[in-house]
């Protein structure tokens, strides 16, 4: 069965490439341009995962996240952000990893991979704001071509 990733991400061409990244990776996705899509398809369908950015219209990130975590404490959540100096707010959060654009692509699959298939008993051991983030910083830009292209 596949797995649901939910991509929350204001720029059109950041958010068809990931979704393009992730349908051809095997995921079924769900796309979402501003905090209230966000909120809607994650109420609303079944999502595994939420890949989210920070800024957004309407809602941020970090209140889309807020709203999940109320919802689904150990929801698997990798905000990926444009925005220096978030890894503070991300372990606070309690976000499972925070990604630097440009997305490295391979390790961006990695991470997805392996939150994915955490069982739900280690999922809901997650100690919100105490677990380890993963963390990726930003690639080169010549990396970046390959996730638009």
């Amino acid at each position: 069965m596949k797995k649901n990733v939910l991509v929350v991400d204001d720029d059109t061409s950041v958010r068809k490439s990931l979704c393009k990244v992730l349908k051809e990776a095997g995921y079924e996705v769900m796309e979402a341009a501003d905090g209230l899509e966000a909120v809607a398809q994650f109420e609303s369908r079944q999502v595994d995962l939420l890949l989210l950015d920070i800024g957004l219209p309407v809602q941020n990130g970090w209140e889309i996240l807020e709203h999940t975590a109320s919802q689904a404490p150990a929801f698997p959540t990798i905000i990926i952000t444009g925005e220096a100096n978030q890894y503070d707010l991300a372990v606070t959060a309690g976000v499972d990893a925070l990604m630097e654009k440009p997305l490295d692509v391979i390790q961006l699959l990695k991470t997805i991979q392996q939150l994915l298939a955490e069982s739900e008993e280690t999922q809901s051991r997650r100690p919100g704001g105490s677990h380890n983030v993963h963390y990726i910083p930003s690639v080169s830009a010549g990396f970046q071509q390959r996730l638009h292209g």
